[in-house]
């Protein structure tokens, strides 16, 4: 995989998933307790054998760049492994990036530094484990000049996605992009095939493509919306069906763009059998882990008049992370997270460094980072409450609470 490089575009603002991205890009998001989001994408590129990647940001970078440089830097420069973290330059005009083949257009200076034959292109901000390797192979192996990876979505959900039409053979012969209804697959009336924002490309063609693109006053400088539907009227175009590393079915990808999307992912690695295995040690994700102390839960006075019980069950529970006297149940606990004595967590997200004052009752909620909830607080339990806090609460009922939110 020496030949190919790895360009990841991790800019979006992930408006849908505010107040987690007011102060950072969506691919920063925390996930799973000790991950980030992008740590999945990167983990995939480690995994398939792919070491040299261009990580392209733009929205509210600070946080994710720090992550990359602190979980991210044992690659080895001198054996042409790298992970580069590339600002917006404006060295094509002043704007910022117009769409997706803008951004790897405005980056086509250092892209050409790189010698490579195939450009693998992805996205930073979705949780799922691909061998990509398997893709880039079997691009070269059909002579196609650009593959995109794609898999069976839910008719429902064809607005959010590009839709692909194939041949026997998975050459692409029409592309829509987030039509108000797919054209279903020939097995399945229920689905359609779906873009996953994941394309090789022949080096060469690609640039040639996005300089012709970047002219063309008409066009949004979108892969999906530009590039790929005028490519497959005269070039081969392949789709490559995605198989989950775990199952070998066409299964676990999560598009974590909502509240709702993302806390139902993050809820489903506490099951007993998660789709989505964090303890496979052969396909392992990597991220930045911080020199601190396991976690530990104390207080267990059960002959109080209340009872004070430091607890957590059927619940993720990071490094640094102190039960002290209060009960977690079905969360997820980040890292240096307190619980303090008689405070329930229930159904519940909560990132490095809350704080949950005594007598505190949270109930599905996620809570960003370093927020200190009050003594005897209560989230999750009324929404008319939690509005008037300045909390958001999503379509299902999730409260999310933002950074600042009980500052003094």
């Amino acid at each position: 995989m020496k030949n190919v490089l790895t360009l990841i575009l991790a800019g979006g603002k992930g408006t849908r998933l505010e107040p987690l991205t007011r102060e950072r890009a969506k691919p920063a998001v925390p996930f799973g307790g000790a991950y980030r989001i992008i740590d999945f994408t990167l983990s995939n590129c480690l995994n398939s054998n792919l070491r040299r990647m261009l990580v392209l940001t733009q929205y509210r970078a600070a946080s994710l760049v720090r992550h990359i440089h602190q979980g991210w830097s044992f690659l080895h420069r001198e054996l042409d492994e790298f992970i580069e973290v590339l600002p917006p330059q404006q060295r094509i005009d002043e704007q910022w990036y117009q769409g997706t083949a803008d951004a790897v257009y405005q980056n086509i200076y250092t892209i050409e530094q790189h010698p490579a034959d195939y450009i693998l292109i992805l996205s930073g901000d979705h949780i799922y484990k691909m061998d990509y390797a398997d893709m880039v192979r079997r691009h070269i192996e059909a002579g196609a000049v650009a593959t995109i990876g794609c898999l069976p979505v839910n008719l429902e959900f064809s607005d959010q996605f590009g839709a692909l039409l194939v041949d026997g053979e998975m050459r692409i012969t029409g592309f829509e992009e987030k039509p108000q209804r797919a054209t279903p697959v020939p097995n399945d009336p229920s689905r359609f095939l779906a873009s996953m924002g994941i394309y090789v490309f022949n080096r060469d063609f690609l640039l040639d493509c996005l300089c012709n693109d970047a002219t063309d006053r008409s066009s949004s400088h979108d892969f999906g919306k530009d590039i790929i539907p005028h490519l497959i009227q005269s070039e081969h175009v392949l789709a490559h069906p995605f198989l989950d590393r775990n199952t070998g079915q066409t299964n676990y990808w999560r598009d974590v763009g909502t509240l709702d999307a993302y806390y139902e992912a993050s809820m489903d690695l506490i099951s007993v059998h998660p789709e989505l295995d964090l303890y496979d040690r052969s396909w392992p994700t990597n991220t930045y882990h911080p020199p601190l102390p396991p976690p530990k839960t104390v207080f267990a006075d059960f002959d109080a008049e209340k009872p004070r019980v430091g607890m957590a069950v059927d619940s993720i529970v990071c490094v640094g992370s102190i039960i002290s006297g209060g009960r977690v149940e079905h969360s997820i606990l980040g890292q240096e997270v307190k619980v303090n004595s008689w405070s329930e967590v229930k159904d519940s997200i909560l990132f490095n460094g809350v704080h949950v004052g005594r007598h505190a009752r949270i109930k599905r909620a996620i809570i960003d980072k370093n927020v200190r909830i009050p003594e005897g607080m209560e989230i999750g339990y009324d929404h008319d409450k939690d509005r008037a806090n300045g909390l958001t609460v999503s379509e299902s009922g999730i409260v999310a609470v933002p950074m600042d939110a009980f500052a003094t």
